[in-house]
């Protein structure tokens, strides 16, 4: 069986993800085969396995940093929240239903079979797993029924690192803090700490760090410099949400929406220097893109009337009238379209009009598809001619059926993945999506992942605005983010002490705390 190691953090957003990440990638170099995990994982940003299951995208990225092929197992508990309130509960990779916290945390005991079932299943192929928490293992009123941090590492007998982040200030009370409100068998699992996100000289912390590891008797076994890669993250705590920069040779506006799901969907342009990515949420804001973009969304209607109230949508309509580019996915596809309809109230029971820029009307269903495809572009007019033809590969994740209306053109024929032209039948291949003028839609995500597709998007842009596409060096996306995994690497290397880690890794919750 696989020796485990845990990564929890003093709160949410300390960078347990990242870090998690980066220690796939260290053990990955080093020839160890290991695999991430988190039992527990709240996100809006999945992504759909071979199988056709669907997990978190933050063990996805850990999964791609230690080189193996991500699976359901890596996250077996999923909640992808609809409202304040409640979320749609994902168990092994298909949904449960949708639940209110409430009720939730009164069945959360039920899913520990699942969980360490799932466990067990990666444990038995790997030498090493790394866990991640979530949030704090010292949230007192919820410790009771934990399966994710000090209950998660119990159940795993896994030693565990604690991270704090000393960008938000109070690093040392937060670290100090959290050790003193655990039990102390939790205490003992505690086999050091991480700083992160520090700018800085790190001698002027040494004498804190000194007074920390007094305090608490645990050592910092790092300090983790403040860094940018283009490395997916926590949806809703992105910094990514936070960049205004608009001095690219590009400008691409990405709608913010309330409820935004998937927005790794347009990393592949964001990683293109000519190209900037602003996400927006006010029409302050909107500017004069030379593109918008409409993200997934885990409660359509709701976000769509949102756009409607806050003058976002009259924004868009406008830019479109003027000729501009606007390309929607998934939620943001079934925006574009003439009508939405929910009569069972799979996100949100009713109907309402769409923005009315495509022909298309979306009913949503109980059922949702979940599975992986490739396929081309179709014959483009407009903006985006270019892409005709361009093949791709990616996802789809919804409930909704949208029905392209007599006249409407379509974007692209897809089929499932690994179903050969030669053999679609029936609903094996279909088009997909929809397009008019320089409007377009479609349900793919990862539809931008391909160079053809992210070059393609690029070079019509540039050309609209006067410049020569041969003159820009597309990115390949794949080679990319295996070179920020490097980098991360790196990092890691030169400021986490390597050496302990593997020694805890080794020994386990019986390694001792070496001040």
């Amino acid at each position: 069986m696989a020796k485990p190691n845990m990564i929890q953090g003093t709160m949410s957003n300390v960078g347990k993800s990242i870090l998690a990440g980066g220690l796939c990638r260290v053990l990955k170099q080093d020839g160890v085969k290991a695999a991430p995990f988190k039992s527990q994982n709240m996100a809006l940003n999945s992504y759909i396995t071979r199988e056709g299951l669907e997990m978190g995208r933050a063990q996805v990225m850990q999964a791609e940093a230690a080189g193996i092929e991500p699976e359901v197992c890596m996250n077996p508990i999923l909640l992808k929240p609809t409202n304040d309130t409640g979320s749609q509960v994902i168990i092994n990779g298909k949904p449960a239903g949708v639940m209110s916290a409430v009720d939730y945390y009164r069945h959360k005991k039920d899913y520990i079979p699942s969980v360490m079932e799932a466990y067990a299943k990666l444990s038995s192929q790997y030498d090493v797993i790394v866990i991640e928490g979530a949030g704090s293992p010292a949230e007192i009123n919820l410790k009771q029924d934990d399966i994710v941090n000090m209950g998660m590492a119990e159940m795993a007998d896994a030693p565990v690192l604690l991270a704090g982040d000393i960008d938000r200030g109070g690093v040392f009370a937060q670290i100090a803090g959290t050790v003193m409100l655990l039990e102390e068998k939790e205490r003992q699992r505690i086999k050091g700490t991480i700083i992160n996100k520090f700018r800085g000289d790190v001698s002027i912390l040494k004498p804190g760090l000194t007074m920390l590891e007094e305090r608490t008797g645990i050592p910092v076994l790092g300090v983790v410099p403040y860094f940018y890669l283009d490395i997916d993250e926590e949806d809703s705590l992105t910094e990514r949400f936070r960049r205004r920069d608009s001095a690219g040779l590009v400008d691409i506006a990405v709608i913010r929406l309330p409820r935004i799901s998937n927005f790794t969907d347009f990393a592949p342009l964001e990683s293109l220097e000519e190209v900037s990515v602003r996400y927006i949420d006010s029409p302050a804001e909107f500017g004069e893109p030379d593109a918008v973009l409409l993200p997934g969304s885990k409660n359509t209607i709701r976000d769509l009337l949102w756009m409607r109230q806050n003058g976002m949508e009259a924004k868009i309509l406008q830019f479109a009238d003027r000729g501009g580019l606007v390309f929607g996915i998934c939620g943001g596809y079934q925006m574009l379209g003439q009508e939405i309809s929910d009569p069972d109230g799979s996100e949100q029971k009713g109907t309402v009009a769409g923005m009315g820029l495509l022909p298309v009307r979306t009913v949503f269903q109980q059922e949702k598809r979940r599975t992986r495809v490739e396929g081309s572009f179709l014959h483009l007019e407009g903006i985006l001619k270019d892409l005709s033809g361009v093949p791709f590969t990616g996802y789809e994740i919804h409930m909704g059926k949208s029905v392209l209306q007599d006249g409407g053109t379509p974007l692209a024929e897809i089929s499932e993945e690994g179903v050969h032209r030669k053999d679609r039948s029936g609903d094996s291949a279909h088009q997909d999506g929809a397009c008019r003028g320089n409007v377009y839609g479609c349900y793919v995500h990862g539809i931008f992942d391909a160079p053809g597709a992210a070059g393609g998007f690029l070079s019509a842009l540039l050309r609209k605005k006067g410049y020569d596409p041969e003159e820009i060096q597309a990115r390949d996306w794949k080679t990319y983010k295996e070179e920020q995994y490097d980098k991360l690497a790196d990092i890691i290397r030169q400021s986490v002490d390597m050496e302990a880690v593997y020694r805890i890794i080794e020994k386990g919750n019986d390694a001792p705390c070496i001040l």
